[in-house]
């Protein structure tokens, strides 16, 4: 499962911008990210009067919508997803940022400023790890400056994603990657490996490629 990171704060201290310099310095080092925004006073991203309302309404509990590009999903909830549930969702990404969950025990760097609040919201005990701010702040953690991103992603990249163990065994059904459990790749591996070792010439690869071609048309 990716690694997931909560930018916490008060309102209006700057989370979002944050997040919109962080996220492409860290792709730019060639990790995928994705983010979970928490929104604890509800929202609807569904229109009155479009088909997706109108099936929901008919008493459909969940509804996606489905292109080229992008999907998205609506499920109505009873209570509350966790967190690990939510982002069990993303199976490409190999960090998480989450805007807000700051009652959550993941990972925290709070994002503070002085004229919003006498002192950070988050303390060692919240599993912080880190403060942004433009001022000094008397914490035990690391303190970033807003400007200074490099080193915030510096800091991220070294402690959470290049000790992450790369994935020997990749699929990808039709360019879509598949999610695929360790013990799973190194049966997979292992059996491949097997077979490929009683073939008259084979010797033991750094890197095998396999590509299926599935398609049943004929011409």
């Amino acid at each position: 499962m990716a690694a997931v990171i909560s930018i916490v704060g008060v309102s209006k201290s700057g989370k979002t911008t944050l997040l919109e310099k962080l996220i492409p310095e860290i792709v730019s080092r060639g990790y995928t990210v994705g983010v979970i925004k928490h929104d604890v006073h509800g929202f609807e991203i569904d229109h009155e009067g479009k088909d997706t309302w109108r099936l929901r309404r008919a008493g459909a509990r969940t509804v996606a919508i489905s292109g080229p590009k992008q999907v998205a999903v609506m499920k109505q909830l009873s209570e509350e997803m966790d967190l690990e549930l939510v982002a069990g969702h993303y199976f490409d990404e190999d960090i998480i940022f989450t805007e807000g969950y700051k009652r959550e025990l993941k990972p925290k760097i709070e994002v503070f400023r002085k004229d919003l609040a006498e002192r950070p919201i988050c303390g060692d005990r919240d599993n912080l790890i880190a403060v942004v701010s433009a001022e000094d702040v008397e914490v035990s953690v690391p303190v970033f400056r807003p400007d200074d991103v490099k080193s915030l992603a510096n800091f991220i990249e070294e402690r959470y994603l290049k000790s992450r163990k790369q994935f020997r065994l990749v699929v990808r059904v039709d360019g879509k990657k598949l999610p695929m459990k360790e013990f799973v790749q190194e049966f997979v591996i292992g059996g491949l490996l097997g077979m490929l070792s009683t073939l008259r010439g084979y010797r033991r690869p750094g890197k095998l490629e396999l590509v299926l071609n599935l398609d049943d048309e004929k011409e």
